[in-house]
C-alpha cells in the first residue's frame, strides 16, 4: 500500500523555489559550523500527532478521516498505521521518530493483553527501521489517559495507580532498548495536583523521585543506555505540574539525587504557558548542564492552553539555534515535532507541509545564528557589557578573594560606584534584526 501515492522524496530547491513540497533552506548535506545540517539538527517525528490526532476538539467531531485507517482498535489496523508512518518519514526526510506505548498499539482488557499488542506493533517497528535506517530519538508511556491515572501516575494517592504506572514504563523501557532508541522521556501528564487541602506534597514529590530512581536502576539493570529526559509541563492539566518549568525539574533533580542521570526535554509550547519563552529555557537547562532535547512546537500568544502548533517563526528557532550552537550542540537529543496541523487541515497533504515549514523554519534558523556567531559582534557586546569582572574587584570576587568585610573596606575607600556600561538593549535587538533581514 502507498498512502501518499502524490509525494516524492521532497528534495532541497534552494530559497527561490516555489514547489510547496520542496524545501527551501534545510538542505540536509550542507555544513555549517563543521557538521552538516542533519548532523545539527537531528529532526523527529511525533507518532501520536502525526498517525492519531484526528482533528477533534472539545466544541467538534473528528475531521481528519484518514484512508490508511479504519479506525478500529485492531492489531492489523495499528501495524498498517506503522508503514504509513514509516513512507512519511522516509518522503519528507525525518531521521528519527518518537512515540508513548498506548500510541502505537491498543490498550488490552488487562496488562497483559496489552503487553503482546505493543509487542505486535513493535514487531512492525523494528521491521521498518531496520529497512530504512530511521531510529527512534526517545519512547515514553502514556500515563495521563486512562481514568486509572485521573489522580496522577507516580504522584497518584492510589499505590495502585503507581505500581501499573511501574509495571508499564518497564515495558516501555524494554520496548524502547529494543528499537535503539537513544533515549527515554518522563512526561508527567498529570504529575501535579488541584487543591493544597487534599494533596500531600511531601509525599508525592517523594514518590516522583522513587519512581524516576526505580526506571534509572531498571534501565541498567537491562542494559539500557538511553538518556534520560524529564519535560517541564505547566498548567496543563492540573492547576499546580511539579514540572512546571526547568528551574523546578532541575531543583528536583538535584535535590533527590537524580542529576547525573536525567536531562531536560524541553517544549516551546509548556516554555510559554510557564510564562517563559523557549530561548530561555534552553538557556538556563544548557547554562546548568541539563540541556538534552526539545519538542519542537509553538503556541499561539492568543489562546491559553497547548495548542502544539507547527514551529514556522524564524525569530524564535534562530534563538533557539542560537543557543544550541553556543553549548556544542545535541548529543544524544534533537528536535522532535511534537505539533499537530490543524483541525481544518484534514488532508493527508497537509501533514507534508507542516514538517517541511518546520524543518525549513530551523534551517534557516541555524543559518542565522551561525552568522550571528560568526560576526563576533553579539561576544563583543558582552564582553564589553560585563568588563568590571575581567579585572580588578571583579576577577577578585570571582576567584573568591573576597569577603563583605573586604568589600565594606573596598567600598568606604571607593567611596560610590557610576554605572560602566549601557544594556544597549535597543542596539542588540537592530543587530538581531540585520542577521534576520
Amino acid at each position: 500500500m502507498v498512502a501518499f501515492p502524490e509525494v516524492s522524496k521532497i528534495q532541497y530547491e534552494g530559497p527561490d523555489s516555489k514547489n510547496p513540497l520542496a524545501f527551501r533552506y534545510y538542505n540536509p548535506d550542507e555544513v555549517v559550523e563543521g557538521k552538516t545540517m542533519k548532523e545539527h539538527l537531528r529532526f523527529s517525528c511525533a507518532f501520536w500527532h502525526t498517525m492519531r490526532m484526528n482533528g477533534a476538539d472539545p466544541f467538534g467531531a473528528p475531521t481528519m478521516l484518514r484512508p490508511w485507517d479504519d479506525g478500529s482498535d485492531s492489531i492489523e489496523n495499528a501495524q498498517k498505521r506503522v508503514r504509513v508512518f514509516f513512507e512519511f518519514l522516509e518522503k519528507t526526510g525525518l531521521q528519527y521518530y518518537a512515540f508513548h506505548d498506548r500510541d502505537v498499539a491498543p490498550e488490552g482488557k488487562t496488562f497483559a493483553e496489552s503487553c503482546k499488542n505493543l509487542d505486535e506493533v513493535v514487531k512492525i517497528f523494528k521491521e521498518e527501521s531496520e529497512r530504512t535506517g530511521i531510529t527512534m530519538l526517545w519512547g515514553t508511556a502514556n500515563l495521563f489517559g486512562n481514568p486509572r491515572f485521573m489522580h496522577g501516575a507516580a504522584t497518584s494517592c492510589n499505590a495502585d495507580a503507581f505500581a501499573y504506572a511501574a509495571a508499564q514504563v518497564k515495558k516501555a523501557l524494554e520496548v524502547s532498548m529494543e528499537l535503539k532508541a537513544q533515549g527515554y522521556t518522563f512526561w508527567g501528564g498529570r504529575e501535579g495536583y488541584q487543591c493544597i487541602w487534599n494533596t500531600n506534597m511531601k509525599r508525592e514529590t517523594e514518590h516522583l523521585a522513587a519512581f524516576m530512581h526505580m526506571a534509572v536502576d531498571y534501565a541498567k539493570e537491562i542494559g539500557f543506555t538511553g538518556q534520560f529526559y524529564f519535560e517541564p509541563k505547566p498548567k496543563e492539566p492540573t492547576k499546580h505540574q511539579y514540572d512546571f518549568d526547568c528551574a523546578a525539574c532541575i531543583n528536583f533533580l538535584r535535590a533527590y539525587g537524580l542529576d547525573k542521570d536525567v536531562k531536560m526535554n524541553i517544549e516551546t509550547n509548556h516554555a510559554t504557558l510557564a510564562g517563559h519563552n523557549v530561548e530561555h529555557e534552553m538557556e538556563y537547562a544548557a547554562s546548568q548542564g541539563f540541556l538534552g532535547s526539545v519538542d519542537a512546537n509553538a503556541g499561539d500568544m492568543l489562546l491559553g492552553w497547548d495548542t502544539d502548533q507547527f514551529p514556522t517563526d524564524v525569530y524564535m528557532t534562530t534563538k533557539m539555534m542560537y543557543v544550541l550552537l553556543k553549548y556544542g550542540g545535541f548529543t544524544t537529543g534533537g528536535l522532535n515535532f511534537d505539533a499537530k496541523v490543524r483541525r481544518e487541515s484534514f488532508e493527508p497533504l497537509d501533514l507534508f507541509y507542516a514538517h517541511i515549514g518546520g524543518m525549513d523554519a530551523f534551517a534557516k534558523g541555524l543559518k542565522n545564528a551561525a552568522a550571528m556567531r560568526a560576526s563576533g559582534e553579539f561576544d563583543a557586546l558582552l564582553k564589553e557589557r560585563y568588563a568590571s569582572w575581567d579585572s580588578g574587584v571583579g576577577a577578585e570576587i570571582e576567584a573568591g578573594k573576597h569577603t563583605f568585610k573586604t568589600l565594606f573596606d573596598y567600598m568606604m575607600n571607593k567611596g560610590e560606584i557610576t554605572p560602566n556600561a549601557s544594556g544597549r538593549q535597543e542596539l542588540v535587538e537592530n543587530m538581531f534584526n540585520r542577521f534576520m533581514f
